[in-house]
């Protein structure tokens, strides 16, 4: 065998040792234990078996009845644990309930609880929906008002002060041509409906004309 011969073999051996070491090694790595019947050691594949921890603390709550509010809310539900933060959806207008709300425990497995067991629970004639929401899907503006209580506002009071306010010349008379505007229509539409019928004037439409008094000048003596 000549030199480049033996040095091509050198090559080959050397390649197919360090081949046969890295084998060797990553099989003694990936044997955790050898089986009974012998044969190359197996790898035990730690699968990521173990459930997710639920960390959901915010319950959705649907179809809650009239009478039941914050205050009857929480002592219902402060039975179960600690309350963290209670909140009712309300008409910005009238302050009544739009019957959903939401309620934050302060540990999620008292809230998972709540979640099982009181969902569908019959209330004054209305089953609870009760649902977990996950902690990535609660809005940041969620509990935005929360501690806000309502004071209903007294619309009667409001309509009488928006009626006798003090006009100016300009506002009377456009409040004038408007009702107007609106009896032309009623008119317009007893006449459609075949209906023989003559409306009375409206009293006060037309405003006299300003009384001019002249006084008696006096001569000076």
């Amino acid at each position: 065998m000549g030199a480049k011969a033996k040095k091509a073999l050198k090559k080959k051996l050397k390649k197919t040792s360090s081949s046969q070491l890295s084998i060797s090694r990553s099989r003694n790595e990936s044997s955790d234990f050898l089986p009974l019947e012998g044969g190359p050691g197996m790898k035990i594949t730690q699968e990521e078996d173990e459930p997710i921890k639920n960390m959901a603390t915010v319950l959705y709550i649907g179809h809650i009845p009239h009478g039941f509010y914050e205050e009857q809310m929480e002592g219902f539900f402060k039975q179960f644990g600690k309350i963290k933060r209670l909140r009712i959806a309300r008409n910005r207008k009238t302050g009544k309930s739009k019957h959903y709300g939401f309620l934050e425990f302060e540990n999620p497995e008292v809230a998972k609880v709540v979640a099982d067991e009181i969902h569908n629970y019959l209330l004054f004639e209305h089953n609870l929906q009760i649902h977990l929401i996950p902690p990535e899907r609660v809005h940041p503006k969620l509990w935005r008002g929360v501690n806000w209580r309502y004071k209903p506002l007294n619309w009667t009071e409001i309509a009488r002060k928006q009626h006798n306010k003090d006009r100016t010349v300009e506002e009377q008379q456009q409040m004038i041509r408007g009702i107007q505007k609106r009896d032309k229509k009623r008119r317009n539409r007893i006449k459609a409906a075949g209906i023989d019928y003559e409306c009375p004037d409206l009293i006060g439409l037309v405003q006299p004309a300003a009384k001019k008094i002249k006084f008696d000048e006096e001569d000076d003596e």
